[in-house]
């Protein structure tokens, strides 16, 4: 969707701008809370927005990493599959940056519904509302929002665009009408500002974690890359900066006027030593809604409202779509996804889904405001940031970009980005540890889900498949052995075709001798190519003996009941094979034999002697494997014609075992 439409401009300005587009409504409230108004608090804060949006948003994400798309998909999963051959350390930033995404996805819809309806304050009906009332106005909003996930987004999301145009729309206009009032503030443009405000204003460094909220949604104009289109996301991104900008300037301009006041949020207004400590205080919780002008306040809150609905769906929306990939990358346990609708990229996670509504109410009954949420946002998402910077690096590697531009882009962006982690640490203690440590559990599952298979991989022991064809052979033409299924499938981890596992043909032979007509391998090789959907079948014994594998995209789901009907039908209609049952009685009425899958299904051997680290990764991942899906629903299979097959997974054979015979006494 490369192309430059109408509607992809309006679909663009939906989807990927309502986490970064919202950010009006909190940025300013945190870089003036609890200090007094100055110019060189004002100038210099904008200053830095405008430099940030520039320099991070504008020429990281928008000029450079767009440039990074895996046949038109974006996001940190997507880059990691273009460059995960040149470094096997690479998965590190790739799991980190994919866990503080999902950790922004518990923030966003809080920070952003919260901040929207605490303008209700600011309305003479509602000046009495407490901050509990507010909680469960929240609350609602997100309950209802999840709620509707389960049934898509189709419909929902046709409004997205017309909403965010009227949003960004609103923000330039308020930023026009009070920037007129005082002219003085578009000198913030010029970068003197923003150094003086790190370098001279008492604790200006620590503002920087305050003005990092202006970015946060950059991550998002890369992750939705397939969706949109660099092309929609340049044009568009123009026209979002300009409104974001404009409404900075006006909030600045604003409060350029109330020179010496001071604004707090209400966490702060509930202090009474701070209180008495400002007599000046100005009893506002929003610079938005402030410099809003009085008879519009109502209607500026109802889109602002709205605005901040679009900004946590599509960070839900993301979330899901970043899990699917995951899954299929053997980062994260498989959950069940379902397909509301029929448009391309419309999926829903139940389990995260539940998961992000837990996560996002815990937020809200603990911080209660969105004063008090800032201190939370933006600490994980710099650690995803600094991840792009080091697989984007890799991905200009291995386009033989020229060392010195390499270097150079380290050394620019792990600047700026190390800076705003060290400014954001001071968050820490105040709030930043939520999604810290919440980032720091999804960071955990992923280690736990990769470092298990690399664990299991030691035990995988391949045969050479052409030694077990005879014996195949013989086996299914024993009449003194009754026939398991017509048809017997395994699925096969064996990525050369002349192999094939132990465990198999043990299953076969060896444990209870499954007798059948054929016997299919059927392998599943995930690609970097995010769509490709293909396969390939090779006749080892024709009739007897058939290997398939199917070459899947990252992105598409591995329903391998439907693929692999749909491979032996035209395997039958192309005459290369017979499915008809060998019964005689079922052959004459030419019928179908039957089809059995076979899944080897796992578990930790007593036998094992394992070090302590790698004996607690395998105990989490067999406590992950009883909370996800069963490898049959895992591959799609239909549960009435698969058998599941236990069997023990021994990593680290015990090595010495002593044990002595003894004669037995003689009776006497």
């Amino acid at each position: 969707m490369n192309k430059v439409t109408g509607a992809g401009l309006l679909i663009a300005l939906g989807i990927i701008y309502g986490d970064i587009g919202t950010s009006p409504l909190y940025v300013f409230s945190a870089i003036i809370n609890g200090r007094v108004i100055s110019e060189d608090l004002i100038l210099g804060g904008i200053s830095c927005i405008i430099w940030t949006l520039t320099l991070q948003t504008t020429v990281k994400y928008v000029l450079l990493t767009l440039k990074a798309d895996n046949r038109g998909e974006g996001g940190i999963f997507s880059l990691y599959t273009l460059v995960r051959r040149r470094k096997k350390w690479l998965v590190v930033p790739a799991m980190i940056g994919g866990a503080a995404l999902l950790s922004e996805g518990i923030i966003t819809p809080p920070i952003s519904v919260t901040s929207a309806v605490e303008g209700l304050a600011q309305l003479p009906r509602f000046a009495s509302i407490t901050e509990m009332q507010i909680v469960y106005i929240v609350l609602g909003i997100i309950a209802v929002l999840f709620f509707m996930q389960q049934f898509g987004t189709a419909s929902i999301g046709k409004m997205f665009g017309p909403i965010m145009f009227t949003w960004f729309g609103m923000l330039a206009a308020m930023g026009v009408y009070n920037i007129s009032a005082d002219l003085s503030v578009l000198k913030a443009v010029n970068p003197y500002y923003a150094i003086k405000l790190l370098t001279q204003y008492p604790g200006g460094f620590w503002l920087l974690g305050a003005v990092f909220l202006c970015t946060t949604g950059a991550e998002a104009l890369y992750s939705d890359l397939g969706h949109c289109g660099r092309k929609n996301i340049r044009i568009t991104w123009i026209w979002v900066k300009t409104s974001l900008i404009l409404s900075y300037l006006g909030q600045g301009a604003y409060l350029l006027g109330l020179n010496g006041r001071i604004f707090a949020n209400s966490s702060l207004m509930k202090d009474p030593e701070f209180i008495a400590n400002n007599p000046t205080v100005e009893l506002l919780r929003n610079p938005f809604y402030v410099a809003m002008p009085d008879s519009f306040l109502i209607f500026g809150i109802i889109i602002a409202t709205a605005a901040a609905i679009v900004a946590s769906q599509a960070m839900i929306s993301g979330s899901f779509t970043l899990i699917s990939v995951a899954m299929r990358l053997n980062l994260w346990p498989k959950f069940k996804i379902n397909y509301p609708t029929e448009e391309r990229g419309q999926l829903f996670v139940p389990a995260i889904n539940a998961l992000l509504f837990v996560g996002c109410c815990g937020i809200v009954l603990y911080f209660k405001n969105s004063g008090s949420m800032e201190a939370a946002y933006g600490l994980a998402i710099t650690l995803c940031m600094l991840a792009t910077s080091i697989l984007f690096a890799n991905y200009l590697v291995i386009h033989r970009v020229n060392p010195i531009w390499i270097y150079l882009y380290l050394a620019v962006y792990f600047t700026i980005e190390f800076a705003f982690l060290i400014a954001n640490l001071d968050k820490f203690p105040h709030g930043g540890f939520a999604t810290f440590v919440v980032g720091g559990v999804f960071v955990l599952i992923m280690h736990v889900w990769y470092k298990s298979r690399k664990i299991k991989n030691r035990y995988v022991e391949f045969a050479r498949l052409e030694n077990y064809l005879p014996v195949l052979q013989e086996l299914s033409n024993d009449q003194t052995i009754n026939k398991y299924a017509t048809h017997l499938v395994y699925l096969s981890s064996a990525n050369n075709p002349k192999e094939i596992e132990y465990k198999i043909i043990h299953s076969i032979l060896n444990k209870k001798p499954k007798r059948a007509d054929i016997y299919w391998f059927v392998h599943v090789d995930t690609l970097d190519n995010p769509y490709t959907c293909e396969y390939e079948v090779q006749t080892i014994i024709p009739n007897e003996v058939i290997r398939v594998e199917f070459r899947l995209g990252f992105r598409v789901q591995p329903k391998i009941n439907l693929m692999f009907r749909k491979v032996v039908e035209d395997m039958v209609s192309n005459k290369e094979v017979n499915i008809t049952s060998r019964y005689e009685s079922l052959q004459r009425n030419n019928i179908a034999g039957d089809f059995e899958f076979v899944v080897m299904e796992k578990f930790l051997s007593q036998d094992n002697e394992l070090p302590f680290w790698e004996r607690v990764v395998m105990k989490l991942y067999f406590w992950l494997k009883m909370v996800s899906l069963s490898e049959e629903r895992g591959f799609g299979l239909d549960a009435s014609n698969v058998t599941v097959e236990k069997f023990p997974l021994v990593v680290a054979p015990v090595k010495t075992l002593r044990l002595t015979r003894i004669q037995p006494e003689e009776e006497e």
